[in-house]
C-alpha cells in the first residue's frame, strides 16, 4: 500500500505538465438526471428571449432559464434536428418533420408537415438539418431536400448523399459527401466545377465567415470558399481539426470561430491573433463528442454525446479548475518574475506556457506566498523556503509559516507568525537570511498587524488575542496584553487589519477597533455595515468582503460611492470557507482562492460588460393555483377562494444563466424576497386584488424593470357578489321584519297601554264608585243607624212612659182611658212605618238579605227577621230590646230561639254569622 501511495504521489510531483489546463470561462454542465431524457443531444437552438430547445433521443427538449421539460413526438421517434425560425420551432425525426409553437398555457403543441408532401415516398430518411433561407424553410435528409414554403412542400431529390447545406449570400449550397459541392438554383441541382480540392474529402460543415465560405471535412481539416477560389484553411489549428475529427462549425463574435469535435471537444479559434483555446473533458466539458452547438449573445450551448454544456463566453470571471484533483485546495496566489504561483495543501504549482509545474520537493500545506525583498518566500507547514521555478530552498525550520509582515521604517527585517510564536528574519550584510525566534510569544499566531514600530498586535489561529511590544532589536517581548472574554466579545477566530492607520478586528462578525488613548477596545462604527462580512482583500483605496454567513456575495468597495457586488453561483459554491484569499494581480485583475483551483476577475471587463447592459425582466411561465392552470395571453388571473390555499408563480429569465430574482407582493398581504429557482409560492392569501412585481437580479446585485403580474382572489361564496345582495336583501327583509315587529309590538304596547288606560280609569271610576258607594253607605248606614236610634229613642221613651203610666195606673180616674192610652202607646212602639222606612234603608245596605236569609231558613218569623237585621247592625241585646219593644230577658230568649232556627251552635258568634251571611 506504501509502494502504491509512492508509486501515485511521485507521478503528481514530477515536472512535467499535470495537464494542459489554463484559465477558461466558466461551464456549466447539464447532466442527464437533471433534463431527464436520454444522454445523446444532436441539436441546439434558441430564440430571441434565450430559451433553449435541444434535440434529443427522446424527444424535444425544452429548457427556460429554470425548468426542463421534455415533448415526445406522437410517433415516439429520435428527434436530429432542431431550429427556432420566425418564432416557431422546427424539428426532424425519422421520416417526420414539423413544427411546435406554445399554446395559452406556454405548453408547446406540434404540428407535422409531412403531409403536405404528394408523389413521394420517405426511403428511410431522418432530417438532420433544417435551415432557413427567406420565406423559405429547407429540411435536409441524406437522400433529400424538402422545401417548405407557403404550406406547400417541394422535394429536391439527388442522386449522391446529401451530407450538409448552407446559405452563402443568396445562394444555396449543398455538400454532396465525398463528391464535391453544389448549388441549388431554381429547384435544380448544379455541380460547382472548379472544386476538385473537395473530391473524396466527407464535408460535414458549412458556414459563412468574414474571410468567405469556410467548408469543415471530417478528416481533412477546413478549407474556404472566396471569390470563386477554395484553398486550405491555412492555421495552426487545421492540424488539430484533422487530429480530432471536426464535426461543428459555429462563427462567434470578435472574428472567432468554435469548431466541435468527436474527439477532443471545442476549440475556440482566434483568426486575428491566430491562437486557439481548448474546452474540453479535462477543463470541465461532460464529454468531448459535440455534436451540436449555437449562441445566444454570449453564450455558447453546446449538445454531447452525454449531456448538455452551457459555456459563459467573454465572461468577466474565468477560472483554473483542477479536476483531477492533484492540486487541491489553493490557500494563496503570487505573481513572480512574469510566473503565477499558487499555494495548495499539497504543495507549489506555477503555470508556464499555459502549463501547470509542479515545484519539486513542496509537497505538503502550504500556507502562505509572500514576495520578501525581491525574493518568493513560501510559508509551508515543515518551515519556510524561497521558491523558484525548481528551487525550493529551505531558510527556516520553524514549522508552519502563516503570515510575514515588514517591519515598519526598515527595509529588511520582517515577522512571521508561525505555530509556535513570532520569528524574525532579517539580512545580514553577507546578504544571507538570519532567522530569530522571537522571545516571549510561544503560541500560535496567525494574523499580524504592526500598530506602530514596535507594537504588534498578533491573533491565535483559534482562540486569543494579544497586543505585544518588542525590543530595539525585534528579538524579544517586552510587554503583552492578552484580550479575553469582558475585554471583548469573544477571543474566539479573531482577525486583525490595519485600516487606515488604525487597529481593526472582525470578532463573530462584528467588527471593532483599538483605541489608542483610552486602550480599549470598541465596536468599529464606520464598519457597521459590514458585519457578518469578512475582509478578505483591502489596500489603500479598496475593500473586498465575503458574506460568509449568508449568501457568499463578494463586495467591492472604496467605502464610498464606488462598490459593487458579485454574485456569482459558482465562484460562491468553490469559495473555501475561512480560507478565503483575494489578490491583486495588477490594477484590473484579481485571483480568488477556491477550494479546486483559482477564480480570474478582470473588473475592467466587469464594469464594462455591466454598464451598457440592460437586464432582462424575468418571463411568467406559468400560474397554477391548488386545481387550475392559466392561461398565459391573460393580463389578469382570478382564482377562485377554494383554490388559493396555495398558488405557485414560475418565472424565469432565459436570457441570463442561473438567474436571481426577487419579489414584492402587494395587496392585502405584503410579503417579499429573494429567489434562486424561479418558484415563487403563497400560502393561504386572503381574498382581494394583489400585483406581484418581479425582478431579475444579475451578477452585480443590480434589479431588472418589474415585470408585474396582476391576480384577484375572489372572496368566499358566502361573501361574494351574489352572497351580498342576498345578505343585502335578507337585511332589508329583517329590517322591514323587524319593522313590522317594532310596528306590531308598538301597536300591541299601545293597546296594552290604552287597555291598562281603560283600566285604569274604570279602576279610578270604580274606586270613585266605591269610594262614592262607601260614602253611601256610610251616609246610609248613618242614615240607618239614626234612624234605629230615633226608633230605639222613640220606643224607650214611649216605654218608659208606659211604665210610668202603669205604675200610677191608680191615678187616673178612668180605666178606660188608661187603656186607650197604654193602647196607643202600643200602637206607637208598634208602627210600621217606622219599620218601613228602616227596612228600606237596610236594604239600600244589605241588597237581598233578607230573600237569602228567608231561602235558607223559610220558617224564620217577621220578628225573626227583625231581631237578624238588627244582629247583623252589630248591636248589642240593651240596643234592640227598646227597637223589638221587650226586655232584655226577651232579647236574649229571642237570640236563643233564633239560634235553633239557624242551626248554629253555642261556640258560633250569632252576630258574627249574620254579620257576614249574604
Amino acid at each position: 500500500m506504501k509502494l502504491i501511495f509512492g508509486l501515485l504521489f511521485t507521478l503528481l510531483i514530477i515536472p512535467s505538465p499535470l495537464s494542459s489546463q489554463n484559465l477558461v470561462p466558466p461551464i456549466n454542465n447539464y447532466k442527464v438526471f437533471e433534463y431527464q431524457a436520454d444522454s445523446k443531444n444532436w441539436g441546439v437552438s434558441t430564440n430571441d428571449e434565450g430559451e433553449l430547445f435541444v434535440a434529443n433521443n427522446s424527444g424535444l427538449l425544452h429548457f427556460n432559464g429554470e425548468k426542463w421539460q421534455l415533448y415526445k413526438l406522437p410517433n415516439n421517434t429520435t428527434i436530429r434536428s432542431v431550429a427556432v425560425i420566425h418564432g416557431k420551432i422546427f424539428t426532424g425525426s425519422y421520416e417526420e418533420f414539423g413544427y411546435w409553437v406554445k399554446n395559452e398555457f406556454g405548453v408547446l403543441t406540434y404540428t407535422s408537415l409531412t403531409h403536405l408532401i404528394k408523389d413521394h415516398v420517405f426511403t428511410s430518411e431522418e432530417f438532420w438539418q433544417i435551415l432557413p433561407q427567406g420565406d423559405k424553410v429547407l429540411f435536409r435528409s441524406f437522400n433529400a431536400i424538402y422545401i417548405f414554403k407557403d404550406d406547400n412542400i417541394t422535394v429536391i431529390d439527388p442522386s449522391f448523399v446529401v451530407s450538409q447545406i448552407t446559405t452563402y449570400g443568396d445562394r444555396i449550397l449543398i455538400a454532396g459527401g465525398i463528391a464535391g459541392l453544389f448549388e441549388l438554383i431554381d429547384g435544380e441541382i448544379k455541380n460547382l466545377a472548379g472544386y476538385d480540392i473537395l473530391l473524396n474529402k466527407s464535408i460535414i460543415d458549412m458556414d459563412e465567415i468574414e474571410a468567405g465560405l469556410l467548408i469543415g471535412t471530417k478528416r481533412n481539416g477546413c478549407y474556404i470558399l472566396r471569390d470563386g477560389k477554395i484553398m486550405p484553411f491555412n492555421t495552426g489549428i487545421n492540424q488539430e481539426l484533422k487530429q480530432y475529427q471536426l464535426n461543428q462549425i459555429l462563427p462567434l463574435p470578435g472574428n472567432k470561430i468554435a469548431f466541435g469535435t468527436i474527439k477532443n471537444g471545442i476549440y475556440i479559434y482566434d483568426q486575428e491573433k491566430q491562437n486557439h483555446q481548448k474546452l474540453n473533458r479535462q477543463v470541465g466539458l461532460q464529454n468531448n463528442t459535440v455534436l451540436a452547438m449555437t449562441l445566444f449573445k454570449d453564450q455558447l450551448w453546446v449538445g454531447l454525446d452525454n449531456g448538455i454544456d452551457h459555456i459563459r463566453l467573454n465572461y468577466p470571471i474565468t477560472y483554473y479548475t483542477d479536476y483531477l484533483g492533484a492540486v487541491g485546495t489553493v490557500y494563496d496566489l503570487v505573481e513572480y518574475e512574469d510566473i503565477l504561483y499558487m499555494a495548495s495543501n499539497t504543495g507549489i504549482y506555477y503555470f508556464k506556457d499555459n502549463e501547470v509545474q509542479f515545484v519539486e520537493g513542496s509537497q505538503g500545506h502550504v500556507w502562505d506566498l509572500n514576495v520578501t525583498h525581491g525574493e518568493l518566500f513560501c510559508g509551508h507547514n515543515t518551515g519556510t523556503y524561497r521558491v523558484k521555478e525548481q528551487m525550493f530552498d529551505k531558510i527556516s525550520d520553524i514549522s508552519g509559516g502563516y503570515q510575514i509582515v515588514k517591519v515598519p521604517e526598515s527595509d529588511s527585517s520582517f515577522i512571521q507568525g508561525t505555530y509556535v510564536g513570532l520569528a524574525k528574519y532579517e539580512k545580514d550584510q553577507s546578504n544571507k537570511w538570519i532567522v530569530t525566534p522571537i522571545e516571549g510569544m510561544d503560541k500560535p499566531s496567525k494574523f499580524l498587524c504592526f500598530e506602530d514600530t514596535h507594537t504588534l498586535w498578533v491573533a491565535h489561529p483559534s482562540k486569543g488575542l494579544f497586543r505585544i511590544v518588542l525590543n530595539d532589536s525585534y528579538d524579544k517581548v517586552v510587554e503583552k496584553i492578552e484580550f479575553n472574554k469582558g475585554e471583548i466579545p469573544t477571543n474566539y477566530n479573531v482577525k486583525v487589519y490595519n485600516i487606515r492607520n488604525q487597529i481593526a478586528f472582525n470578532i463573530a462578525g462584528v467588527w471593532h477597533r483599538y483605541d489608542p488613548i483610552l486602550k480599549t477596545i470598541g465596536r468599529f462604527k464606520e464598519f457597521q455595515k459590514y458585519n457578518h462580512k469578512d475582509l478578505v482583500h483591502h489596500d489603500d483605496d479598496f475593500f473586498w468582503f465575503i458574506d460568509n454567513e449568508g449568501s457568499k456575495e463578494v463586495l467591492f468597495t472604496d467605502l464610498g460611492d464606488v462598490s459593487f457586488v458579485l454574485d456569482d453561483i459558482q465562484l460562491q459554491q468553490r469559495l473555501t470557507p475561512e480560507a478565503e484569499e483575494i489578490i491583486k494581480l495588477n490594477d484590473s485583475i484579481y485571483c480568488f482562492t477556491l477550494n479546486d483551483g483559482f477564480g480570474q476577475l478582470n473588473t475592467y471587463k466587469f464594469k464594462r460588460q455591466f454598464e451598457n447592459f440592460e437586464l432582462p425582466s424575468p418571463k411568467l411561465v406559468s400560474f397554477e393555483d391548488n386545481g387550475n392552470t392559466y392561461a398565459l395571453n391573460s393580463d389578469h388571473f382570478g382564482i377562485p377562494y377554494k383554490f388559493a390555499q396555495d398558488i405557485t408563480i414560475n418565472i424565469a429569465s432565459p436570457a441570463l444563466p442561473q438567474a436571481k430574482y426577487y419579489y414584492e407582493l402587494k395587496g392585502r398581504r405584503n410579503q417579499k424576497g429573494n429567489i434562486e429557482n424561479g418558484i415563487i409560492s403563497f400560502q393561504n392569501i386572503s381574498y382581494g386584488t394583489y400585483d406581484l412585481d418581479v425582478y431579475t437580479v444579475s451578477i452585480d446585485n443590480e434589479r431588472s424593470k418589474a415585470n408585474t403580474i396582476h391576480f384577484q382572489i375572489y372572496p368566499p361564496w358566502y361573501l361574494s357578489k351574489l352572497s351580498i345582495v342576498l345578505y343585502c336583501m335578507a337585511l332589508i327583509g329583517i329590517l322591514m321584519a323587524v319593522r313590522k315587529y317594532n310596528l306590531l309590538k308598538l301597536e300591541k304596547k299601545h293597546l296594552k297601554l290604552k287597555a291598562e288606560f281603560i283600566k285604569d280609569q274604570e279602576k279610578m271610576l270604580a274606586k270613585r264608585e266605591k269610594e262614592e258607594l262607601e260614602k253611601e253607605i256610610k251616609l246610609k248606614q248613618k242614615e240607618l243607624a239614626r234612624i234605629t236610634m230615633n226608633m230605639a229613642e222613640k220606643n224607650k221613651v214611649i216605654l218608659e212612659l208606659k211604665e210610668m203610666l202603669i205604675v200610677n195606673k191608680n191615678q187616673f180616674a178612668s180605666q178606660k182611658r188608661f187603656n186607650s192610652f197604654i193602647k196607643k202607646l202600643d200602637n206607637s212602639i208598634r208602627d210600621d212605618e217606622d219599620w218601613k222606612h228602616f227596612e228600606v234603608n237596610f236594604k239600600e245596605l244589605h241588597e237581598d238579605f233578607f230573600e237569602n236569609l228567608l231561602k235558607m231558613y223559610p220558617k224564620l218569623t217577621p220578628k225573626d227577621l227583625k231581631l237578624c237585621a238588627y244582629l247583623k247592625m252589630n248591636l248589642a241585646s240593651k240596643e234592640i230590646a227598646p227597637l223589638m219593644a221587650i226586655s232584655n230577658r226577651g232579647v236574649e230568649i229571642h237570640r236563643y230561639r233564633l239560634r235553633k232556627k239557624l242551626g248554629i251552635d253555642s261556640s258560633q258568634h250569632l252576630s258574627n254569622f249574620l254579620i257576614k251571611f249574604n
